[in-house]
């Protein structure tokens, strides 16, 4: 029997985006150290993960400064044709919408969440034309410390929020919901990014939540 396919659609902490010392300073961890790769030995054979993950990527907003192609919403439907059947798609986004040029709150990141919930749903991209199952997680909170503190003013308070708006967003859709909080704390050295053991906490708890919701 062939493994069921999951997407796990994202932004640098789906990457492995490592935290940052130095404003700019891009270092990526190992496949096997990031989330998804805990994620997928967790779950092999019966599964397999697809990482999706990029870093700035947005729920729903073209970035002013760092570009229209970090649109989630933009770039979903393409993923979604691509990697098709796709049976499962894990959506985990909300932390750059936080970014001060954005000016939104935590409800605006859940609705910004459910509509991309809503493309899923519409789509054909799972076995035989139907939909794909949607996992939705919230992340953890921010701290505004370090290099990216100022690009993410406000960001902190707000952030406190986003897992009960998430959580709200995922009942009223319908979706299966894992708030990322309770497992993994964003690094000191950005307040934005986790560490390796951030990762390992929270590659588990996905695949304990894919296990009993799409067993």
């Amino acid at each position: 029997m062939s493994p069921r396919t999951l997407l796990a659609f994202g932004d640098s902490n789906t990457h492995g985006t490592l935290p940052m010392a130095a404003f700019g300073e891009i270092a990526r961890l190992g496949r096997e150290t990031r989330w998804t790769g805990h994620l997928a030995r967790a779950l092999a054979p019966a599964w397999q993960v697809i990482e999706e993950g990029q870093p700035g990527r947005t729920t729903v907003h073209d970035d002013p400064i760092e570009g229209p192609h970090r649109n989630g919403l933009s770039l979903l439907p393409a993923l979604l044709e691509s990697h098709r059947p796709l049976d499962l798609v894990l959506v985990m986004l909300g932390t750059n919408d936080l970014k001060a040029r954005f000016s939104v709150t935590p409800t605006d990141i859940a609705l910004s969440l459910e509509k991309l919930v809503a493309v899923i749903r519409a789509s054909a991209a799972g076995p035989g034309g139907r939909a794909p199952a949607v996992l939705l997680v919230a992340p953890p909170p921010i701290a505004e410390t370090g290099c990216l503190a100022g690009i993410f003013t406000g960001g902190a308070a707000k952030s406190r929020d986003l897992g009960a708006a998430v959580g709200a967003a995922a009942r009223r859709a319908g979706v299966a919901f894992v708030d990322a909080a309770a497992h993994v704390a964003v690094s000191p050295t950005d307040g934005i990014h986790y560490e390796a053991e951030g990762h390992a906490r929270l590659g588990a708890a996905l695949a304990a939540a894919v296990s009993e919701h799409f067993p």
